[in-house]
């Protein structure tokens, strides 16, 4: 069984990516927010989690193997237990995780049904049956955040040496610590942070979707977010 997979990214397909490993190349479905994750990233490696199952009818005799790929172990934790939901396959928990993992495990966190309905594929019925199933299984997930640097205030020494005065003692005061800065996002983050401000403008997630799409496909540059905002609105149609 395949855990996990390195290679190049040669190419982005609506429901998956294209990986070369040697002489080989995999195709690999993945999630919504997976592909907006690396879609910037061709022709560079890129590592995914695998998780693998047979694709077929049960009458039918031609199974196809597929592979699904996550950026994360904790994202294929997640897959694997929203497929412990009555009536969700493998195929449609994937279509149905085109929203960051926590994001999603905060609604069902809050018994947010409505939330969860506008997740793709996911009905006012389906998303009540997603509560029920894994509200009480979601806590790992919905406490997921990202670590922050608050500003501190804290005393110094009575008597430190402070290097800009030539190594003469200075009396003991308060200063405040400065905040560590945030990194500057990377190439998918900045694409996540666009996505959202599509769909807070009124897009729904499909015409968010075609809006990224033509942005990546333009052969414009832009380095950060008012940029593509701008590069987005530019383009007619």
């Amino acid at each position: 069984m395949i855990t996990k997979m390195t290679g190049v990214l040669t190419r982005v397909l609506d429901d998956g990516i294209r990986l070369q490993i040697g002489p080989f190349e995999y195709e690999i479905l993945v999630s919504d927010a997976v592909r907006r994750q690396v879609q910037m990233r061709l022709g560079q490696e890129v590592t995914f989690h695998i998780s693998e199952y047979f694709e077929g009818n049960s009458g039918g005799n031609r199974f196809v193997p597929r592979k699904l790929g996550f950026n994360t172990e904790v994202e294929l934790e997640f897959f694997e237990l929203f497929c412990t939901v009555d009536k969700i396959g493998a195929k449609k928990a994937l279509k149905a995780m085109a929203r960051p993992v926590k994001e999603i495990a905060d609604a069902v966190a809050r018994q947010d049904a409505r939330w969860l309905s506008t997740l793709p594929g996911i009905g006012a019925t389906m998303a009540e049956v997603i509560v029920t199933s894994l509200k009480r299984k979601i806590t790992k997930f919905a406490m997921m955040s990202a670590p922050t640097t608050p500003a501190v205030d804290v005393a110094t020494p009575d008597a430190v040496v402070d290097e800009k005065t030539n190594g003469k003692k200075t009396g003991g005061k308060k200063k405040a610590v400065e905040p560590t800065p945030e990194p500057a996002p990377t190439n998918g983050e900045l694409i996540e942070k666009v996505y959202l401000a599509l769909m807070g403008l009124g897009h729904n997630p499909i015409e968010a979707r075609a809006k990224l799409d033509d942005l990546l496909t333009c052969g414009k540059p832009f380095t950060n977010f008012d940029e593509a905002i701008t590069l987005i609105y530019a383009q007619k149609g």
